[in-house]
C-alpha cells in the first residue's frame, strides 16, 4: 500500500467523522486544506435518484454562476460569414466550418466548449462520435445551437456551466476555485444546486437528490447535507 503524504494525511485528518455538513462547513474545510501549488478547483458531485438510460429520466442543463468558475474557457463556433465575424469579435478562440470539421477529425480539439449556427449542424452532426463522449457537441437546449453566437462566447467565458447526468445518476461539475472567497463559492454552490433541482425530469421517482459532496482537485472529499445546499 502507498504511504500517504504529509499533506494527505492532514486532510484526510480534517475530514475524518465530519459528514453531512452544512454547505458553509464544508467549504471551509476545503478552503483550509487546498494546499496544492496550483489554485485547485472545487468540485461538486450529486447523485441523483435517476437512470438516465431511460429518455424521461436524463438531467441536463445549464447555468451561469454568480460569480464565475475560474476558469479560463477555451471557446470553437462553427459559423460561417457574418455570424464567424461575430464569433471572433465575440472572443471566440476557434472559428470555422467544414476546415474546422477537418481539425478535429484529426485529433485537434483545443476547446472546452463547442458552439455552432443552426445551419453548420449538418457538418458538425459528423463529429458526433468525437465530441459527444467528451461532452462538448452542441445541442440547443443548453444554448450552444444559436444564431446569437456572440452571447453563447459570451456566456461561456462569463462563468456559464453545462451539467449532464452520467449513467450512475451522477453529475459532476467545477463551481470554482479554492481562491475564491467562502460566500462566493457558497452561492455558487447553492446556485447549481438550485439549477440541477429545476432540471428534474419527468420520470425521476421517489428521492431526487440523495447525496451531495464536495472536494478539491488534490483534497479528499465531504458529503453536504441536502437540505444545507438547497437552501437560499
Amino acid at each position: 500500500m502507498a504511504k500517504l503524504g504529509k499533506r494527505t494525511r492532514a486532510a484526510r485528518d480534517a475530514f475524518a467523522g465530519k459528514n453531512n455538513v452544512t454547505v458553509e462547513e464544508a467549504v471551509a474545510l476545503i478552503k483550509g486544506n487546498a494546499v496544492a501549488k496550483f489554485d485547485e478547483t472545487i468540485e461538486i458531485s450529486m447523485n441523483l435518484g435517476v437512470d438516465p438510460r431511460h429518455a424521461d429520466q436524463m438531467v441536463r442543463g445549464v447555468i451561469g454562476l454568480p460569480n464565475g468558475t475560474g476558469k479560463t474557457v477555451r471557446v470553437a463556433v462553427f459559423a460561417r460569414g457574418a455570424k464567424a465575424d461575430e464569433a471572433q469579435t465575440a472572443g471566440a478562440d476557434i472559428v470555422g466550418a467544414e476546415d474546422l470539421m477537418q481539425a478535429i477529425q484529426g485529433g485537434e480539439i483545443n476547446f472546452d466548449r463547442c458552439i455552432a449556427t443552426p445551419d453548420m449542424m449538418p457538418v458538425v452532426g459528423r463529429l458526433g462520435k468525437i465530441l459527444g463522449p467528451r461532452n462538448l457537441m452542441p445541442n440547443p437546449k443548453v444554448g450552444t445551437v444559436t444564431m446569437d453566437v456572440a452571447q453563447a462566447v459570451q456566456d461561456a467565458k462569463g462563468g456559464q456551466v453545462q451539467f449532464k447526468a452520467e449513467k450512475a445518476g451522477v453529475v459532476h461539475a467545477g463551481i470554482g476555485k479554492a481562491s475564491f472567497d467562502a460566500d462566493k463559492l457558497v452561492e455558487n454552490i447553492r446556485a447549481f444546486v438550485t439549477a440541477v433541482a429545476k432540471a428534474k425530469p419527468s420520470g425521476a421517482k421517489g428521492s431526487y437528490m440523495n447525496k451531495i459532496s464536495l472536494s478539491s482537485t488534490m483534497g479528499p472529499g465531504i458529503s453536504v447535507s441536502v437540505d444545507s445546499a438547497a437552501s437560499e
